[in-house]
């Protein structure tokens, strides 16, 4: 199979490149500075590209960046791959669990309705952009990421340095879930999607046991085998980070991945510990 691929550099994008050819697939990567009128005509997109979300404060200019880079380059991206002859068999786009909003202990599935706030809008909007490959009658997959684990980057990398150092430990009242998926599973979850015709809609990539941040926390503080016993009060985090804080830590998303178990995917690492000590090789 031809797979256009955005997003490569990626911390997702830059694992599935490697392990899409190792499984027999041409991966073309692309750019958004590429002339997009000369595409290579693919059997399936993978669109991954976005701003990062974590890094700086929200400002209006952060936030604008966040949408454009999103909504308005998947809205390009679908209309461009709309008018190939043949146009491709089915384009995958990433998504966030952060379609959900705050939604506290409630198990949330495909179905459930969309939740409150920027980042939740963003989501809604970035899923709906692909209106023009649905309307061409591709396969459109929208893959909701919880938060994906991996010592290279992301959220994990960001923890290590304070939990080795004995400097850990919970963020908030540590009440709040946390949907996770090892960096593996979601690489898996991408080829799964690529090779299942059935497949189509929103699809939440996370393992099936979500976690508190408070049994995150003492999970992590496990395998490293460091103490977890110096909390971040809520009011600190969101002195330093602002908006981004109850967004992104203090938000709770307790999320199933039902679409995926449905289909008879297989996670190679389902449960937290496990997931840990194999990324971080302990």
């Amino acid at each position: 199979m031809n797979v256009l691929l955005t997003g490569s550099r990626g911390l997702v994008g830059s694992s599935l490149m490697p392990a899409l050819a190792a499984n027999g697939h041409r991966v073309t990567p692309l750019s958004h500075a590429q002339p997009w009128p000369e595409l290579p005509r693919p059997d399936a997109v993978v669109h991954l590209a976005g701003e990062n979300i974590a890094t700086g404060r929200w400002t209006a200019e952060k936030k604008a960046r966040i949408r454009d880079s999103r909504v308005e380059l998947t809205r390009r991206l679908c209309e461009t791959v709309a008018k190939l002859s043949p146009p491709p068999r089915v384009v995958i786009c990433a998504s966030a669990v952060g379609f959900y909003g705050n939604r506290g202990d409630e198990v949330l599935r495909e179905e459930s309705a969309p939740g409150a706030g920027f980042l939740a809008e963003v989501c809604c909007d970035w899923e709906t952009a692909t209106k023009p490959a649905a309307d061409a009658g591709i396969r459109v997959v929208h893959l909701r990421f919880g938060v994906v684990l991996s010592p290279a980057g992301g959220a994990l990398a960001k923890m290590l340095t304070p939990f080795k150092l004995g400097l850990g430990g919970v963020l908030g009242d540590g009440r709040q879930w946390m949907s996770w998926i090892a960096l593996d599973d979601a690489v898996g979850v991408i080829g799964h999607a690529l090779a299942d015709d059935a497949l189509h809609g929103p699809v939440n990539v996370v393992a099936p046991e979500p976690a508190t941040n408070h049994d995150f926390t003492r999970t992590l503080a496990r395998v490293l085998l460091r103490p977890a016993i110096f909390p971040v009060p809520a009011f600190a985090l969101r002195l330093a980070l602002g908006e981004m804080a109850d967004a992104l830590l203090l938000s709770s998303q307790r999320v199933e991945p039902a679409r995926l178990i449905a289909s008879g995917h297989r996670f190679r690492f389902p449960e937290l510990e496990g997931a840990l000590r194999h990324l971080l090789r302990r």
